[in-house]
């Protein structure tokens, strides 16, 4: 990964990544076939780091009806601090996601590193049936992706690392769900407290 930052994706080559790691080219053939798949499974490791960021994390069903913004910050900030501490894999799984080699990949790319997060999905898409008006490639297309580049853009140093970057950023990305992050209302029923709380026992 930081072969690519430093070389490109397309222009590095298995021997940079033997000078990073200080063993032969060789060497390097003998566990991956050529660079594609080397460059797949870094990608695969970086997909698999990126998800254990949500098994550590808890959704309080309470919390996202009262505050369903700060729920969303709540486990967006975790991520996208995770991007910004690691430059070379940010800036390496941004590339790759823009190359010519991911849509190949992204065909059998295997989701269920992201089961956690995707059950938090579900978890809001019920709470707010509103967000099931929404495109949801587009929807996560949006929000999981704009994080990385905007991490990217702060590891390269285009934008400061600091607190008023972070909060600009989640506006940015969240002003568009303001609309579809409030609860349905039931047909002849309003929401009190008691039936809020029942319609939010989610089981993941």
């Amino acid at each position: 990964m930081r072969a690519v930052r430093q070389y490109g994706l397309e222009g590095v080559r298995v021997q940079n990544v033997g000078e990073f790691a200080e063993i032969s080219p060789g060497a390097i053939y003998r566990y991956f076939e050529n660079k594609e798949q080397l460059l797949a499974e870094c990608f695969l490791y970086v997909d698999r780091q990126a998800a254990a960021i949500f098994e550590d994390l808890e959704l309080n069903p309470r919390t996202m009806l009262a505050d369903p913004v700060g729920a969303v910050k709540s486990l967006w900030l975790p991520y996208f601090r995770f991007w910004t501490a690691h430059p070379d894999e940010t800036i390496f799984y941004h590339r790759f996601r823009d190359s010519s080699f991911f849509p190949k990949y992204d065909k059998d790319r295997d989701f269920t590193c992201f089961k956690t997060f995707i059950g938090m999905v579900h978890a809001f898409k019920r709470a707010f049936p509103n967000l099931n008006r929404i495109n949801q490639d587009l929807l996560w297309l949006h929000v999981l992706t704009s994080t990385v580049l905007y991490a990217k853009y702060v590891v390269e140093g285009t934008l400061p690392d600091n607190q008023e970057t972070e909060d600009a950023v989640f506006q940015l990305l969240t002003t568009g769900l303001s609309g579809y992050l409030r609860p349905e209302k039931p047909k002849g029923e309003s929401w009190g407290a008691e039936k809020c709380t029942g319609e939010a026992q989610i089981i993941f």
